[in-house]
């Protein structure tokens, strides 16, 4: 076990130092200069009955999100062969339930699942609460990562969501790791949280058994419509900081700078890797939201020297 002690001492050390740390830590544990290129797609968008006051996709905010029904599998075939083509080695799919569906809709994201597997393509869904079930049968279709955030700490979340507790996170990321799945989950930063919430978040993260795999740092895209549509948006450095923190509290993970990089500066972004992050999604928009394209990413790679991480 991780102590909240020293997950606060470690997150409060002067910012060169914290990043040296992490710097070392991360060279002792990945492949230095090299950063992994994920894709997420909106397999399914808007509609969604929750009330997370972030989200452009909650039926209950005017935000004129695009809606549609699931994808037809080959469009997201599609997709994924255009996200490989571009140097993804990871696609994503992203879904606005709440619980994941049962029926005729449930298999055919398993289907995807399959699909994305068999390109050999790490697979990952994001798709709501899930039963244990549902967990064996996605991990039997080749899914390798399931994203379920935790998004802030516990004393904070009330204030984000009410419609489903800090329980029902932590109980479908138990289901995940009990099949098998490797374990995508992280949060948010700017969304008026303090840096005691920050903490706890990251110390929540730390003491999951397993650890994740895969730990999303994300900034607050903030989107009109939403109830913080209007928050200002938040200093790179906390995202360096929340980073260089993951990588020495949870050394193994893959640390993805997530939403919010159109935002960030090619330096904001170096600082970030050095800080240890170690995954980028790639692609116009991130599920609803701007993000970098391919070209941009591509061009930001050259000058820092980084390469896609799989690829010679």
């Amino acid at each position: 076990m991780i102590s909240l002690e020293l997950a606060t001492e470690i997150y409060h050390r002067p910012l060169l130092s914290l990043v040296f740390e992490a710097q070392t830590i991360h060279r002792q544990y990945h492949q230095t200069d090299a950063v992994q290129m994920c894709t997420l797609s909106n397999i399914k968008s808007g509609r969604c009955p929750e009330d997370c006051k972030y989200c452009p996709q909650s039926a209950r905010y005017p935000t004129g999100v695009e809606t549609y029904p699931l994808l037809p599998l080959a469009e997201v075939i599609s997709q994924a062969e255009e996200a490989k083509q571009h140097g993804a080695t990871r696609f994503c799919m992203g879904a606005a339930w709440r619980n994941a569906p049962e029926g005729e809709e449930f298999e055919r994201v398993l289907q995807m699942v399959e699909a994305v597997a068999g390109m050999g393509m790490e697979a990952c869904v994001t798709m709501g609460m899930l039963r244990p079930e549902q967990a064996q049968r996605l991990a039997k279709a080749g899914l390798t990562a399931y994203n379920h955030n935790l998004d802030t700490s516990e004393s904070f979340y009330p204030e984000i969501i009410t419609t489903r507790t800090y329980r029902d996170r932590l109980e479908t990321i138990q289901h995940v790791a009990e099949a098998g799945i490797q374990v995508c989950c992280g949060g948010i930063v700017g969304m008026g949280e303090t840096d005691s919430d920050r903490i706890d978040l990251l110390h929540t993260l730390a003491n999951l058994s397993p650890q994740p795999e895969s730990v999303p740092i994300n900034a607050l895209s903030a989107v009109e419509g939403t109830p913080f549509g209007d928050l200002p948006a938040i200093d790179p450095l906390m995202l360096v900081r929340m980073v260089a923190t993951a990588r020495i509290l949870m050394p193994k993970a893959v640390v993805r700078l997530s939403a919010g990089r159109d935002r960030l500066s090619v330096s904001d972004q170096a600082l970030c890797f050095l800080a240890g992050a170690n995954s980028i999604f790639s692609s116009e928009k991130l599920l609803t939201t701007a993000n970098p394209d391919w070209q941009d990413d591509a061009e930001m790679f050259a000058k820092l020297g980084v390469k896609p991480k799989g690829f010679a």
